[in-house]
């Protein structure tokens, strides 16, 4: 039961100002606002409200109830007529007609106006140039410190006179009615460009915060020839960026915190004739059996005060249990970016030199590492694949599962996948870029016979590949996908190199390989149909 906030806690704002800190919002509050409180106020008034509890280290721990990840499947875009026919209509971007908007925004402005509310103004966009700025109102002070920490938070004389681009409207609490608001569950994920409006309700779960906000980068960008991308980029001493895209699970956020390699961010960043940029402030770390040793950074991140720790298992004395997985697998961290030593404060960085894409191949078929022609690295783009396995997702059988996942990012797609797809080739074509197939999954047989690549391994890849040592190495041609494996890489045992050098079944591997290869191909027609992708038909042999 969270208890009711007044007037006397802390310090809300007065009557005659509160229209302004809600001014574009359509909100008409009857109870106290909380405007841009800092992260001391914010856990303050989380653990008073009985919002969450305090680890040992200080960082506040949240659970999000039955919604441990996105709800996909309650995401909306308004069917509108001027963004109609740039829409990419899929599961994910379900249309909504903008009359059940109406009674959306209806319902849920009249619950917010009724209870106490907590505000934040941020940026996303570390370029200037490119930024957009949110406001984000909702119920729960522990949300309202999620998007202080993962978003960019502006100078004070910034906020004076804030008005923003988009609004959030976070009703984490309010469980909707299915049949009288057209919708499929209780939950909602609405977004409308013409309103420049989002409303998220009945779900608890933080990311769905993050991720609507990317959705409009990813529509936003685009038309100014900026490639919005789902990746993690850090950079070296020269200023030259490296980008590691992934589905969740492969290891981008892991494989970016390097102590040589000052990190821009972990997850979503824009790629802009200037160089790189980052999205966010933050980072949103997955932190299920995190390990001190190999991922000191993100373990000191996420044991730190001002850190929100979602679905995080807490023994007596508010003792972290990482490796409890009881709640969800999916468990996260959301701290500000400078909880990383050597963060870039900037949160921009200069043009690429390599392009890493990362896969957890659970069939055990891809090479740990293979350097990829521009036409492969649009193919493997445009594919986004990982694999998931028995234990990470109810449901799966013992069988690895294929995912793929346009632009490693489908989810987060409001236009055509060749949309992002040309504007990579187009940045390609600017620049000296290598690009890289890493495979942090399987290697010696598939999940269940072989064994993970250890991160040891994949770090030392990294190294060869950043450095430039693998830009001179002597390659072979394998035979399913048409990869060049590198035949050495210092730190690697060479077995391990060629997936059909580290099964101890040959026949075994050449069955799995070309089920993958398969899957691959039949996946290639979701994008390959557009006209002008029409050469990557071969793509899986480049």
């Amino acid at each position: 039961m969270q208890e009711q906030l007044t007037s006397g806690d802390l310090e809300c704002v007065s009557d005659q100002k509160r229209a302004g800190v809600l001014s574009q919002t359509g909100v008409n509050p009857r109870a106290a606002v909380y405007p841009n409180l800092a992260a001391p106020e914010l856990v303050t008034l989380a653990l008073r409200r009985h919002e969450g509890t305090l680890s040992e280290n200080g960082a506040l721990v949240v659970h999000t109830g039955v919604h441990t990840g996105r709800s996909a499947k309650d995401k909306f875009v308004v069917d509108e007529p001027q963004v109609r026919d740039q829409v990419w209509w899929t599961a994910t971007n379900q249309k909504m007609a903008p009359e059940n908007f109406r009674r959306l925004k209806d319902t849920v402005t009249g619950y917010l106006a009724g209870q106490p509310l907590f505000t934040q103004d941020l940026y996303a966009g570390a370029d200037a140039g490119h930024r957009i700025k949110i406001r984000l109102v909702t119920t729960n002070a522990w949300h309202a410190l999620f998007a202080r920490n993962i978003f960019i938070r502006p100078a004070a004389e910034d906020l004076e006179a804030f008005t923003p681009d988009y609004v959030i409207l976070h009703a984490p609490d309010l469980e909707l009615d299915p049949e009288e608001l057209s919708l499929r569950s209780v939950t909602a994920v609405a977004l409308s460009f013409e309103q420049k409006l989002i409303i998220i309700a009945g779900t608890q779960y933080g990311g769905e915060i993050k991720k609507s906000i990317f959705t409009v980068m990813n529509w936003l960008l685009p038309v100014k020839g900026v490639l919005p991308m789902h990746c993690s980029a850090n950079i070296d001493k020269d200023n030259k960026s490296a980008f590691f895209f992934g589905l969740s699970g492969t290891g981008k956020t892991t494989l970016s915190s390097d102590r040589n390699r000052p990190l821009i961010g972990d997850d979503e960043h824009g790629w802009s004739d200037e160089g790189v940029f980052n999205f966010e402030g933050g980072c949103y770390a997955k932190v299920i059996r995190l390990n001190k040793e190999a991922e000191p950074d993100i373990w000191n991140a996420s044991h730190q005060f001002g850190v929100v720790l979602e679905n995080v298992v807490t023994r007596p004395g508010g003792k972290l249990d990482l490796d409890d997985a009881s709640l969800t697998e999916n468990t996260r961290a959301c701290y500000p970016a400078d909880f990383i030593p050597g963060a870039v404060k900037s949160g921009v960085g200069g043009q690429p030199d390599n392009v890493l894409m990362l896969t957890a191949d659970a069939f055990g078929v891809l090479p740990p590492v293979a350097k990829l022609t521009p036409e492969q690295a649009m193919y493997h783009f445009l594919s986004g694949y990982t694999a998931r396995i028995a234990g990470t997702e109810k449901g799966l059988g013992n069988e690895p599962q294929a995912t793929f996942s346009a632009c490693f990012g489908a989810p987060f797609l409001p236009r055509p996948p060749a949309v992002y797809g040309e504007l990579l080739r187009s940045r390609l074509s600017k620049g000296n870029v290598s690009c890289w197939l890493v495979n942090t999954g399987w290697v010696g047989g598939a999940y269940g016979e072989g064994k993970r690549m250890s991160l040891a391994h994949t770090r030392a890849i990294l190294s060869a590949v950043l450095s430039g040592e693998l830009d001179s190495a002597e390659f072979e041609r394998e035979e399913f996908f048409g990869l060049y494996i590198p035949k050495e890489v210092k730190g690697v045992p060479a077995n391990l190199l060629n997936p059909s050098h580290a099964w101890p079944d040959q026949a075994a591997y050449a069955v799995q390989a070309k089920k993958l290869a398969e899957l691959f191909v039949s996946n290639s027609g979701s994008f390959i149909e557009n006209g002008s992708l029409a050469f990557l038909r071969d793509g899986i042999k480049g």
